[in-house]
């Protein structure tokens, strides 16, 4: 997510990784043992174990605090405290400074972890840095005051002015600006508002002063909510990193146990002296140390949420990039995720015996009290027309059909085919509906009691984005599916047009539940596309819920992943980000336990000396961390 703080010049890695407390403690460690080394040579033996003390604390600090608090509060062993016992163990055996490179290592590797973990918080704090703290009532004799954000309520009318940002969420009472949405959408091209038009926290005034009504409290804010999403997603984690997580305990225990017997054992069957009975054991202790493998996940995953909201992709936690990265196939709503959304009337005919405006009249006021995109471009048409609506009428909707209304205590019905019968809808006119359905169109009918009395006509095109995003998709082996609630005949128009694999049309809302669960048992992992509507279950059932929608209030509740922008190709980054953050920590994994293995064997050969163990251990510890912290790279 591209946020106004970010259009500054960004802090270099290196002087991200200074600002490091941990890694600003690992450096005077390292500079102590260099200092301990040189007093060593000069043969100021206890100066130099003094020095060597001084480095395992200022460099061992903050890891052993970690790992004896989190023995303390999870009742578990960990690899902190292996590292810990390792180091205490080379200095009993005379080698301090190969306990001390080994204390210095382990802190630069936590220091790069660490490192992962804030710049993955980045997007909160540049988030929460965007959000005011105080705004200018407008206050009941027109005069304004500041107060703190924290104590206005729902219905307070603030003044904004040119280069502030926007307090709450709410609507423009009067004046008109463009707005740098960035913030919220990622989108760098300033939105003009006017009067009604909705506006969001943390989002900047660039032109003119404006009033605005607050509509929502700050904790319901959208502004807020993306802060609270990526705050889950950071805390969610992966079946894989849970599972690392559980074995890290159960593996610590092995460890140390075995250590013991190496203590002994040893001595009494290899024929040992005691003193390399003690130093293998040492050395196993910080070759089996885990430290790798338990890095081989976290930051690689922390880096992809981080590198996905840069772009504008929320994700809801770790779980869903590896679900993301399985996947095999695509379900995709129509309308506002494929098409515009936004239809327009090209035909309105009415049957010979009725008046053209008279009917349009009729059949404005009833789309006239529906939302529907199809009926407010009906509305819309009517308006260009000339033509006004009747006074309020009682309607009933009829979810997935289209409308009853009862207009002069005549029954009209608007809708589908099925809804106003069939047979006389595709007979009105000479099949005139065939025809119109036949170019993609859309055909809404409107029946009285006499029969069909109407039928408009309506297309709504597909996007050029979407159709290079559904190439992306099929690129990447994923089998693009539609689902429609428009006639067969449209949706195979609009899905040729889109270039979509397979279409399935004339889905009522809980029908697409039911195609979803027919491609889950084909496909397994299977996405689904939507405006988090009336698609909420069909995204619920989905092994990935993607909702489009600008950022809406409802896309942030019900979908796994977030699109803030309505553009499909995110989607297909969305895949290669997270096939790449599978192939990382495959390869994090795989070089983890490779060296872990190689590393035992060679101790138990007596062939690796604890210098090498340490840096063998350690530097694949900070080969997967910077490996995992390859995902922060945009080039996928």
């Amino acid at each position: 997510m591209t946020t106004i703080t970010e259009k500054k010049s960004s802090p270099s890695f290196l002087s991200a990784l200074i600002s490091n407390a941990e890694l600003v403690a690992a450096l005077f460690s390292g500079i102590l043992i260099v200092i301990a080394w040189i007093i060593g040579n000069a043969q100021q033996e206890t100066a130099s174990i003094i020095f060597y003390l001084l480095a395992f604390v200022i460099g061992g600090y903050a890891k052993a605090k970690e790992g004896l608090l989190k023995t303390y509060s999870e009742k578990e062993l960990n690899v902190e405290l292996l590292m810990i016992l390792a180091a205490i163990g080379s200095s009993v055996i005379g080698y301090w400074t190969e306990g001390a490179i080994l204390i210095f290592i382990f802190a630069v590797s936590g220091a790069l972890e660490t490192y992962t973990m804030n710049k993955s918080k980045k997007e909160i704090s540049s988030l929460m840095e965007l959000q005011p703290e105080v705004a200018l009532l407008l206050n009941s004799d027109g005069t304004t005051s500041r107060v703190a954000v924290s104590e206005l309520v729902v219905g307070n009318q603030l003044v904004v002015k040119p280069g502030e940002r926007i307090p709450a969420d709410g609507k423009v009472v009067s004046g008109t600006t463009a707005i740098d949405e960035a913030a919220i959408s990622g989108e760098s091209i300033p939105v003009t508002k006017q009067p009604n038009d909705e506006l969001f926290a943390g989002t900047v005034n660039m032109t003119g002063a404006i009033t605005m009504e607050m509509t929502k409290e700050n904790k319901d804010s959208l502004f807020q909510k993306i802060i609270n999403l990526v705050q889950t997603a950071q805390d969610e984690k992966s079946p894989a990193q849970q599972f690392i997580e559980r074995f890290e305990g159960t593996y610590v225990k092995i460890v140390l146990i075995t250590v013991a017997f190496m203590l002994f054992l040893p001595h009494f069957l290899l024929n040992w002296d005691w003193n390399t009975t003690f130093y293998r054991a040492m050395v196993l202790l910080v070759v089996a140390s885990p430290c790798a493998l338990v890095a081989s996940i976290m930051p690689a995953t922390l880096s992809a949420i981080s590198n996905g909201a840069k772009v504008g992709i929320l994700f809801k936690g770790g779980v869903h990039l590896e679900n993301i990265s399985e996947m095999k196939a695509i379900a995709l709503d129509k309308t506002g995720t494929l098409t515009t959304g936004k239809p327009i009337v090209t035909e309105f005919l009415v049957r010979p015996d009725l008046d053209r405006i008279a009917t349009l009249t009729k059949l404005a006021t009833i789309e006239g009290q529906s939302n529907h995109p199809l009926a407010l471009a009906i509305t819309t048409f009517a308006k260009s027309e000339g033509v006004g609506q009747l006074p309020l009428i009682h309607i009933e909707d009829k979810p997935g059909y289209g409308i009853q209304a009862i207009i002069d205590g005549e029954t009209v019905l608007v809708g589908k085919p099925d809804f106003v019968n069939k047979n006389d809808a595709f007979a009105f006119q000479n099949g005139i509906a065939t025809l119109l359905a036949e170019e993609g169109k859309t055909v809404i009918f409107m029946r009285d009691e006499k029969g069909i009395a109407a039928v408009a006509a309506l297309k709504d095109t597909v996007r050029e984005e979407a159709k290079a995003a559904i190439k992306q998709l099929q690129s990447l082996g994923i089998k693009t599916v539609m689902l429609t609630g428009d006639n067969e005949k449209t949706a195979s128009v609009i899905a040729k047009e889109a270039g979509i694999d397979q279409y399935i049309a004339e889905c009522l809302p809980e029908t697409k539940v039911k195609h979803m669960k027919d491609l889950l048992k084909e496909h397994k992992f299977v996405g689904m596309v939507g405006d988090g509507i009336n698609d909420a279950p069909a995204l619920a059932t989905a092994t990935i819920g993607f909702a489009m929608g600008e950022g809406t209030d409802v896309a942030l509740e019900t979908a796994d992943v977030v699109l803030m922008k309505n553009d499909l190709s995110k989607i297909a980054y969305a895949v290669k980000m997270a096939r790449k953050m599978r192939r990382i920590v495959k390869q994090n994994i795989v070089l983890s336990i490779t060296v872990i293995a190689f590393l035992i064997v060679s101790n138990f050969l007596q062939v690796l000396d604890l210098p090498l163990g340490v840096i063998g251990h350690e530097g694949s510890t900070i080969l997967v961390i910077l490996n995992g912290l390859r995902m922060l790279n945009r080039n996928i």
